[in-house]
């Protein structure tokens, strides 16, 4: 997993209130067990209309968001079923970083083991985050991991809360499977005492 230390990018602005993870990556998409690949179908239903063209109007399809690396969401972002493509979807279109009120639990479980920031903030500085993404491209935000903060294109600071351990395993870019192996001596240690032990088993 890449790790995630210091972010510099384009805002996106989705006030939508209530995502849920159907909306982020429609269920036809789920046949997959590949992370790659599912970012062209994020925000399908919203993205495209039935032939598949482009919704004009749909922020990410906006020539100034396209390359968005930071979502600015209303309330409730993620919640609906538990489904990891969505934060696959996400990772894959190449934001990595969502900031709202609040997150569904699972959702948000589950953007820490995809190297994904999910920020939460109160109301007014969720407000104060949007009106600075709908600015345009030009409106870049930083969000700082190690310092906690966010800065805004005007220069203002924002703080927020993370949990120690999801904090660390994202500055080093340890998903599960990452975590298991910085164990990997004691493991191997483990497995030979215990061949030593009991050869049967």
């Amino acid at each position: 997993m890449e790790k995630f230390e210091k972010l510099h990018g384009i805002a996106a602005p989705m006030p939508l209130v209530n995502i849920d993870t159907d909306m982020i990556i429609p269920k036809v998409f789920l046949k997959t067990i590949k992370r790659s690949g599912l970012g062209v179908n994020l925000f399908d239903e919203m993205r495209y209309d039935r032939s598949g063209n482009e919704i004009e109007d749909f922020v990410l399809n906006k020539p100034q968001y396209r390359k968005a690396e930071i979502l600015v969401a209303g309330d409730n972002f993620g919640c609906g079923s538990s489904r990891e493509h969505a934060p696959w979807a996400i990772a894959d279109f190449g934001i990595k970083c969502v900031i709202s009120t609040s997150f569904a639990d699972i959702f948000f479980n589950n953007c820490f083991k995809n190297g994904i920031l999910p920020i939460v903030l109160p109301q007014e500085q969720v407000d104060l985050l949007m009106k600075d993404a709908e600015k345009g491209e030009n409106a870049r935000m930083t969000v700082d991991l190690e310092a906690q903060e966010i800065t805004t294109s005007d220069g203002e600071v924002i703080t927020f809360d993370v949990d120690a351990f999801k904090k660390h395993c994202l500055l080093n870019g340890l998903d599960d499977i990452g975590l298991t192996m910085e164990k990997a001596n004691a493991i191997e240690s483990f497995e030979a005492k215990m061949s030593q032990e009991r050869p049967w088993v």
